[in-house]
C-alpha cells in the first residue's frame, strides 16, 4: 500500500516535496488554507492590471529547474523564465545610480564614480563572497542537518569556521568599502533573508556573487506563474491539493504522526510535511507533549525576521526612471532597522523597492500603465504599532516619498490600489508574527543553529524559511526536495 503523506500548506516548499515524493509513488494530499496555492506568493488582478504579492526577484534558478527534472521533466515546459539584463537600478538621494548586473566591469565603473577606493576593493569583495558561497553550497545548502551525525561531520566544524560565524555582514563590508553607498547597495542582500545588515553574519555576502553568477530572471505572466506551473505537475503526478481548508491539528499515536483534524474532519498519514512556519506549526498544530524540545518560552525566544508592508499600485501613466526592479535609498539607510528591530515601529525613511513587471511584460497592465509592487521593510508584529488604525498613514508617507523620488504625480494616476501588512500576512499565511521570512538571521545561533526539518514526532518533517537552509525563495524550494528525499530514504 502506497504511504500516505498529508503536506500542510501549498506554498513553494510543500509543492516541491510534494512533486518529488509523488514522483516516488507516495500518495500525496496538500492542505491549504488559502483559496488558492502559493503560500506567500499570490497573483493579484484588478481593473486590468496584474500583481505578485510576494517574491520577485529571482535568481539561482537551477533551484526551481531541479524540481522538474525529479519527476523526470523540464521546467520550460511549465515555466518560461527570461533574463533581465540590467538587473536592478539603486538611486541615491543626490541622483547617483548603479545598475547591479552580470557585468562586473560596469558595475566596478559606475561605483568608481562616486568612490574610486571602492571601486578598486570591488573585486577583491567579489572573491570573498564567491568563497563563502562556494563554501555554503559545498557544507550547507544541499544537505540536512537533522542528525548529531549530520551536525559532528568534521568537514562541516571547518566549514563552519571558514565561514566568518562571529563576524557580522556590516563589518565585513567595512574591510572593503568606505563609502555609505557601497555599504548599502551590499548590505541590503541581508534583507533578503530578513535580517538587519548591521547584526548578520557575513556569510551572505555570498548572495552578491549567487546574483552576479546566475543572474535575475523574470517570470512569463510573473512570477506567481513559478507557482502555476509547479501545481500543474503536481496535479499530473495525481497530488491531490485541497484548497481553503485549515488544519486544526497534528494528530499523534504513540509518538508518531497519525493525521490531522481538519476543517473537512480528521485525514490519517503516515508522513506528515508541514510547509508552514515551525513556529506557528509547534505553537498552534501540536500538543505540548509531543514537543518537548519546542516548548512556548522557547518559541517566544527566537527573533522573527522582519516583515514588509505592500503596496500593489496600478498607475494610468509609465516612468522612465523605473526598471523592471528599482530601489530608491534614503539618506541613512541604516536606521529603519532600529525601528523594525528594536523600535518594533515602521521606519519613517525605508529603502523602497519597486518591483514593475509591465516593463518587461505586455498584458499586465493596460497599455501606457504600469502595475506597481512596493515594498518597505516593517516590523513583525509586536504590540508596538496597530497596523488597521496605522495603515493609511504609512501609504501615505510612501507615496509622498515616491512622489519626492521622481514618481510626478503618482497619487493622482493610481485607478488601483491594495494595501498589505504583516497582519494581513500573518492572517493569511499563519506566518509567525507576520514575519516574512520565519526567524531573523540577526544572531549566528539563528542563522546556523535553525529549528530542525525534523519534527519530534515520528513522522513530522518541516519544510519552508524557518527551518535548514533558510529564507529566500531558492532555498525553500530546496528545502522541500531536501526533506523529500531524506523521506523516501527512512522509507525505502
Amino acid at each position: 500500500m502506497k504511504r500516505r503523506v498529508i503536506i500542510i500548506g501549498a506554498g513553494i516548499g510543500g509543492l516541491s516535496a510534494a512533486i518529488r515524493l509523488a514522483s516516488a509513488g507516495y500518495s500525496v494530499t496538500m492542505l491549504e488554507q488559502q483559496k488558492e496555492v502559493g503560500g506567500k506568493l499570490q497573483r493579484v488582478e484588478g481593473q486590468g492590471y496584474t500583481f505578485d504579492r510576494g517574491p520577485s526577484t529571482m535568481t539561482m534558478i537551477h533551484r526551481f529547474e531541479s524540481i522538474f527534472r525529479s519527476a523526470g521533466k523540464h521546467i520550460q515546459d511549465y515555466v518560461n523564465f527570461y533574463p533581465i539584463a540590467e538587473g536592478t537600478r539603486h538611486y541615491f538621494p543626490d541622483g547617483t545610480t548603479v545598475d547591479f548586473s552580470t557585468d562586473a566591469a560596469a558595475i566596478e565603473a559606475q561605483i568608481a564614480v562616486y568612490s574610486e577606493e571602492d571601486a578598486r576593493n570591488y573585486r577583491s569583495f567579489m572573491k570573498e563572497s564567491e568563497r563563502l558561497y562556494r563554501l555554503a553550497e559545498r557544507h550547507f545548502l544541499n544537505r540536512l542537518l537533522v542528525s548529531w551525525r549530520d551536525k559532528a561531520s568534521p568537514s562541516l566544524a571547518l566549514a563552519f569556521a571558514q565561514a566568518r560565524p562571529l563576524q557580522t555582514y556590516a563589518g565585513l563590508l567595512n574591510r572593503y568599502f568606505r563609502h555609505p553607498y557601497t555599504k548599502a547597495l551590499f548590505g541590503r542582500y541581508a534583507t533578503y533573508v530578513g535580517s538587519d545588515p548591521g547584526k548578520a553574519p557575513a556569510i551572505f555576502a555570498m548572495l552578491a556573487h549567487a546574483e552576479q553568477r546566475h543572474g535575475v530572471y523574470g517570470i512569463q505572466g510573473g512570477t506567481s506563474a513559478l507557482v502555476h506551473g509547479l501545481k500543474r505537475l503536481a496535479l499530473e503526478l495525481g497530488v491531490d491539493i485541497r484548497v481553503s481548508v485549515r488544519v486544526d491539528r497534528i494528530v499523534s499515536s504513540n509518538g508518531r504522526v497519525a493525521g490531522v483534524d481538519s476543517a473537512i474532519g480528521f485525514l490519517p498519514a503516515d508522513i506528515i510535511i508541514a510547509n508552514g512556519d515551525v513556529l506557528t506549526v509547534n505553537r498552534d498544530l501540536i500538543d505540548p507533549k509531543d514537543r518537548p524540545a519546542m516548548p512556548n518560552a522557547r518559541i517566544r525566544r527566537y527573533e522573527p525576521s522582519l516583515s514588509g508592508f505592500v503596496m500593489l499600485l496600478g498607475v494610468k501613466r509609465t516612468y522612465s526612471l523605473l526598471r523592471h526592479h528599482t530601489v530608491f535609498f534614503p539618506e541613512r539607510y541604516g536606521e529603519e532597522f532600529d525601528a523594525i528591530f528594536r523600535d518594533k515601529r515602521p521606519p519613517q525613511e525605508p529603502a523602497l523597492y519597486i518591483c514593475n513587471t509591465s516593463c518587461s511584460e505586455a498584458g499586465l497592465a493596460p497599455a501606457g500603465s504600469s502595475n506597481l509592487f512596493v515594498l518597505a521593510n516593517a516590523p513583525y508584529l509586536a504590540g508596538e504599532w496597530d497596523w488597521q488604525d496605522g495603515q493609511e498613514a504609512v501609504a501615505g508617507r510612501l507615496i509622498d516619498r515616491l512622489e519626492r523620488c521622481g514618481l510626478a504625480n503618482l497619487r493622482e494616476h493610481i485607478e488601483f490600489r491594495s494595501v498589505y501588512t504583516p497582519a494581513d500576512l500573518a492572517e493569511d499565511t499563519s506566518a509567525y508574527r507576520g514575519a516574512i521570512y520565519g526567524i531573523s538571521s540577526n544572531r549566528p545561533s539563528q542563522t546556523f543553529s535553525r529549528p530542525s526539518n525534523r519534527g519530534s514526532l515520528r513522522g513530522l518533517w518541516f519544510v519552508g524559511g524557518t527551518t535548514h537552509p533558510g529564507g529566500g525563495t531558492p532555498m525553500v524550494a530546496a528545502s522541500g526536495q531536501l526533506v523529500a528525499e531524506a523521506v523516501i530514504r527512512e522509507n525505502r
